[in-house]
């Protein structure tokens, strides 16, 4: 016979076992119906709130963690916003008013960013597109040896190998001579620079930030994802380089036979005022300071002696502000094509709004072509990127895989008056999670350029057949369709 003693034990017990599991599903619940409620007052698109919703779900504690590194959120720039705007952009519009130019086949195009903020077309001299690092390299470290007053610098990924290296002792010596040298990188994509490493620029009077170091703190959250995916050079005002290339031997054949396919682009006068801008917002962002300005930081070229130039216009957006230029020029500039499209893009994840302009625009007859990796860097990020391939070859669009070796270049040709050179991807990542960079360039000789590169790219592609698609096994099917869940997220 039971003791009433024993009795209350086993129940107590058995309580335990049924309240542990009940209280841990409460709890995911609750934390499901509060983080969902945020989710969808961010008021981000459906795809995403929902992708995001589906994965808290599944995913009871890894869901919990990757919200709090990468979940939606608002990236407060106070900083920013009262110190460039209120300084940096106001001496740099002063000259800019008179600078201002024309682009004449584009000019709709061109009011979409500036509607955001952004700057107007600019003139731009010397332009020069690099298609391989050791060229884009040997210019850069040229215009730094030549600069005089400051040179600014903001790289997503800045390897310590040897054009790394190079790349910091040349800095370090422009330093010595009383050069300004500000170098920030982002915390994520940079953090192979050790200490060890740094310490000899900081010794040299380089100042140094990085951005958005990441926190476990609770009361001090920063976003995982939120990264400058930017790629900024300005000497002296004067001179700027953008686009796909980060600062690692990867970039470039001196370093290897298997070095990235990749485009950069330098050029010179008024326009490289906006690349400074966005230098300058980020380094009050990341060090919430900035140096006196004056018209060291934004000199005024005498227009009259530009003779013929184009006109440049450097497009930037970020998580901060919700009106994403970037995403908005893209879109722009696909609906704006009137006879020929063609892209270049390492990461393809169109959302619904871009694939239905490129459908469009292929059913509207034009030249509508995407050149990505045959392999990239991201298993989830391949399978979800050709999981878009069958609807878009079926209304028209031109895909080509490139074998070689990895293809990292960010460019548009549109028709034969705008050239697009970038840090930014086909993603939502891009769009809409990092701080990058467009440079637009209205005008034929750049276009050329970069349609006979296209050109030569193609030469060592493969054409993707809807016939290959169907010949593709069950599972590799499955898993671009899953793959293509996660479009939201990648």
């Amino acid at each position: 016979m039971r003791t009433p003693r024993a009795y209350h034990s086993r129940a107590r017990m058995y309580d335990r076992r049924v309240s542990l599991p009940l209280l841990l599903t409460l709890a995911e619940l609750g934390w499901i119906l509060v983080a969902g409620v945020v989710i969808v007052m961010q008021r981000r698109s459906a795809t995403a709130t929902l992708a995001w919703l589906f994965a808290l779900a599944l995913l009871p504690l890894v869901g919990f963690i990757v919200y709090w590194l990468i979940g939606p959120q608002r990236l407060s720039r106070k900083k920013l916003r009262r110190a460039t705007s209120r300084d940096a952009v106001r001496v740099a519009m002063a000259g800019l008013a008179e600078a201002r130019t024309s682009a004449p086949d584009h000019a709709r195009l061109s009011l979409i960013p500036m509607g955001s903020g952004e700057a107007p077309p600019l003139p731009a001299r010397d332009l020069q597109p690099f298609f391989d690092g050791a060229s884009a390299y040997a210019a850069i470290c040229a215009a730094i040896e030549a600069a005089q007053h400051h040179v600014h610098i903001e790289y997503y990924i800045w390897e310590p190998d040897g054009i790394g290296t190079r790349l910091r002792d040349l800095l370090i010596a422009k330093a010595k001579a009383g050069v300004e040298v500000r170098l920030v990188v982002d915390a994520t994509g940079s953090a192979g620079l050790k200490r060890g490493w740094r310490r000899p620029l900081r010794a040299a009077g380089v100042e140094f930030a990085w951005f958005n170091p990441i926190t476990f703190k609770f009361w001090r959250r920063r976003r995982a994802d939120f990264r400058t995916h930017r790629k900024i050079v300005v000497c002296d005002g004067v001179v700027g380089f953008t686009g796909g290339m980060n600062v690692a031997d990867a970039h470039s054949a001196e370093f290897g036979p298997g070095y990235w396919r990749d485009t950069h682009l330098g050029f010179a006068g008024p326009a490289v005022a906006a690349l400074q801008r966005a230098f300058l917002e980020d380094w009050a962002y990341a060090r919430g300071t900035l140096p006196t300005l004056d018209t060291a930081y934004f000199p005024v070229e005498d227009l009259g002696q530009l003779g013929d130039h184009d006109a440049l216009q450097v497009v930037g957006s970020g998580p901060d502000d919700p009106a994403y230029a970037v995403y908005r020029t893209y879109f722009a500039a696909i609906t704006a094509a009137r006879h020929r499209l063609w892209i270049t893009t390492p990461y393809f994840i169109p959302d619904d709004a871009i694939m239905t302009a490129l459908q469009v625009a292929a059913l509207a007859r034009v030249d509508v072509r995407v050149l990505v990796p045959k392999r990239g860097d991201s298993a989830v990020v391949d399978l979800a990127a050709r999981s878009y391939f069958a609807e878009l070859l079926a209304a028209g669009v031109k895909i080509y895989e490139y074998e070689p070796r990895f293809i990292h270049a960010k460019t548009m040709v549109v028709d034969d008056d705008l050239a697009i050179v970038a840090t930014a991807n086909l993603d939502n990542r891009s769009f809409r999670l990092n701080f990058e960079v467009v440079a637009l360039v209205y005008g034929a000789a750049l276009n050329a350029r970069l349609a006979r590169a296209f050109i030569d790219d193609l030469e060592h592609a493969r054409p993707v057949a809807l016939a290959d698609l169907d010949r593709q096994s069950f599972r590799r099917r499955l898993g671009q369709a899953s793959a293509r869940l996660l479009s939201p997220l990648l």
